[in-house]
């Protein structure tokens, strides 16, 4: 895979940079390991950094989101959240776990971002062919037995998305940490075609 990272600006103008060849999940069947030198990524993102930081001007936001939504989505690289809502910078707390699923740490930020940040929306993303429908709560044991400490954490994997999707939502409704619970929706991203599909939270 060819990476390349273009401008921040919205005038689309061009950035001079180098190329990074890298290898992602959906190469990795053919590239040959260990093809990236150490610290090589994190480098390119420092560099691409100075770039934007030259050209960046303080925009004078404040600290809440414009909109007043949170969005808790899965990490995965596919889902590019800005341009699929339609965000701009400064619009929404975003959320990103493995899975996207709703957890004590989730719900920690998503109390913050209500109760000091005044956000009163959440909106809940999941999405087809994700990781954790491929992998089960054994991962814990596998981990245990190879480093000697069970994680104290949950694996949150999950076979319907659909219904993960419900759960994740009946977590943030019956939270008694947040303020805000009457609008809370769930949908599961299509990576294929790019579009949401709500889920019915009954």
């Amino acid at each position: 895979m060819t990476l390349f990272f273009p401008s921040h600006h919205r005038t689309g103008s061009a950035v001079t940079s180098n190329v990074v060849h890298m290898t992602t999940s959906a190469s990795a069947a053919t590239a040959s390991e260990g093809a990236i030198r150490v610290g090589a990524v994190t480098d390119r993102l420092v560099d691409a950094n100075e770039q934007y930081a030259a050209a960046f001007t303080d925009p004078g936001m404040d600290a809440r989101p414009v909109l007043h939504v949170a969005v808790v989505a899965c990490m995965d690289a596919r889902l590019d959240l800005h341009a699929a809502l339609g965000l701009e910078l400064g619009d929404c707390h975003t959320i990103r776990n493995a899975g996207g699923v709703v957890t004590d740490d989730v719900i920690r930020s998503l109390t913050i971002s209500q109760r000091k940040l005044g956000t009163r929306s959440v909106v809940l993303i999941h999405h087809t062919g994700c990781g954790l429908e491929a992998i089960t709560e054994d991962f814990r044991t596998e981990l245990e037995m190879e480093v000697g400490q069970r994680p104290a954490w949950a694996v949150e994997s999950f076979r319907d998305v659909d219904q993960d999707v419900r759960q994740s939502m009946q977590r943030v409704r019956t939270s008694p940490f947040l303020l805000h619970t009457d609008d809370v929706r769930g949908f599961v991203f299509d990576v294929k075609t790019g579009l949401l599909r709500e889920v019915d939270p009954s």
